[in-house]
């Protein structure tokens, strides 16, 4: 057995992370805020516990969750498209609280590269790169990294994201027939949950800590000649594009993470 790890939020990529880390040998404690999940996470051998952060504080059996393990995985979207005045920094500072009173060694945080504002020039944003977004969202997660990367108690690596998708959940469904989009010419950044898995997989064997990683497919194309081509692919209705404004956009550089993990991309968008 290779140690225990704590996953927070095994849904649509925490769920077959752990899967995936089991099968690599690792115990795994998986957390849900559905206890009608609670036997889906047993069937994989995951122990689970139902979990529920707020503002207030956690609900949830949150001592069996966290103890005993060596690493956390914070794998947990903001929400604030739902609840757009959620106070997710003060969920996270909670959560935080906990796993410095368990002793817990490292932290992998899984963030998005949604902390970069998009500009008219598609900068290329490297690791070093100062996140700069202005959304509520993206505030927010830039408040948590330097929050985790600036707590002593553990060591903290930030997992930036481009676009999450995989065979069945894929942006070009949900663009399909969508007219007046913005941004035709901007570069696209997508990777596909496969991949996240494996760069998870590779920094916790390769105990990679105290650094921020930034990670989409090496490969940009434009926003409208990616939709469109995957739409005729598919069989699907084709996109719109608003030709008549400037875009913005970026490019998410993901070399330095190559060089570092050795890393091969498996799954082209």
């Amino acid at each position: 057995m290779k140690g225990q790890i704590s996953i927070i939020g095994c849904g649509w990529l925490g769920l077959p992370l752990a899967q995936s880390l089991i099968e690599k040998n690792y115990k795994i404690k998986g957390s849900t805020t559905s206890e009608s999940k609670l036997s889906e996470l047993h069937k994989s051998s995951i122990e689970g516990f139902v979990i529920t952060l707020n503002e207030e504080g956690i609900k949830g059996n949150i001592h069996g969750f966290l103890n005993e393990s060596d690493t956390i995985i914070i794998n947990i979207p903001p929400g604030l498209r739902r609840h757009p005045n959620k106070n997710h920094v003060k969920e996270i500072e909670h959560l935080m609280d906990a796993i410095t009173r368990h002793k817990i060694k490292n932290i992998l945080y899984v963030s998005s590269t949604s902390v970069f504002e998009n500009e008219e020039h598609f900068p290329v944003i490297k690791n070093n790169t100062k996140p700069n977004a202005t959304s509520n969202s993206a505030l927010q997660l830039i408040v948590i990294e330097k929050m985790l990367k600036a707590n002593g108690n553990f060591n903290t690596t930030i997992l930036r994201f481009g676009g999450l998708l995989d065979d069945f959940r894929h942006p070009g469904k949900f663009l399909s027939g969508r007219k007046n989009i913005s941004d035709p010419d901007a570069p696209i950044n997508l990777i596909h949950k496969e991949d996240c898995i494996g760069i998870i997989s590779t920094i916790l064997q390769q105990n990679y800590w105290n650094i921020a990683l930034n990670a989409s497919y090496p490969i940009h194309p434009n926003k409208s000649d990616y939709y469109i081509s995957y739409s005729k692919r598919h069989g699907l209705d084709l996109p719109e594009f608003n030709l008549s404004k400037k875009n913005k956009g970026k490019i998410i550089d993901s070399s330095e993470l190559v060089q570092l993990l050795k890393y091969r991309f498996k799954q082209a968008p």
